[in-house]
């Protein structure tokens, strides 16, 4: 998984490949001269850790194309990262449609990714930290930009059911919601129609 990097590890990254590219190995001894020792480890351990070198062999590395990193930092991570929290959320509001209709209403795209998520007003530290070390914006209550972030709402009382692995808002309440817009009627008609027995 690719993640975004500080301007430090940016420039060391930029230096690897106008050095090499994506086909010669290199050392760590390539920044003895140029940084102290503490700092070339922290620069190798992040550029391992987001994914934008690779080890060759015990001692040596080669950088990931710069083609592949840009393609991959557009890429849907939420999904996969929040199956790591250890604290209990609900997927709430438009993103709690998309899971109900098993996707058949799906409000993302690689320009703007928003996921909508309930958390403990008391674990909103915890959340933070979470998402930020990821790497993944996160707001509370609103908030936007470009790719994938995350708009945390604290409440005092969190209800939730499991769906493919994911905690999410009841179905009756996310029914109630896609009934109201007439954006979700494709959504709101799925999910009527496969759980019959629910109404809103």
């Amino acid at each position: 998984m690719v993640t975004e990097i500080p301007p430090y590890g940016l420039k060391a990254y930029a230096l690897f490949f106008a050095k090499h590219q994506n086909k010669e190995e290199f050392k760590q001894s390539e920044l003895d001269w140029i940084v102290g020792q503490s700092m070339k480890k922290k620069i190798f351990s992040l550029l391992l850790r987001a994914g934008w070198i690779k080890k060759y062999s015990d001692n040596t590395y080669i950088c990931i194309n710069p083609k592949t990193i840009i393609s991959s930092l557009l890429e849907f991570k939420v999904p996969q990262i929040i199956k790591e929290a250890e604290k209990d959320y609900a997927f709430t509001n438009l993103s709690a449609v998309e899971i109900w209709s098993d996707y058949a209403y799906v409000q993302r795209g690689i320009e703007k990714s928003p996921y909508f998520i309930k958390v403990l007003k008391k674990d909103l530290k915890y959340w933070k930290n979470f998402f930020n070390s990821h790497n993944i914006s996160n707001y509370i209550n609103q908030g936007t930009t470009i790719g994938e972030y995350i708009i945390l709402i604290p409440v005092k009382k969190l209800v939730f059911v499991e769906k493919d692995g994911y905690k999410v808002e009841s179905l009756k309440e996310t029914i109630k919601l896609a009934k109201l817009n007439e954006m979700y009627l494709y959504a709101y008609n799925y999910i009527k129609n496969k759980y019959q027995n629910v109404t809103a």
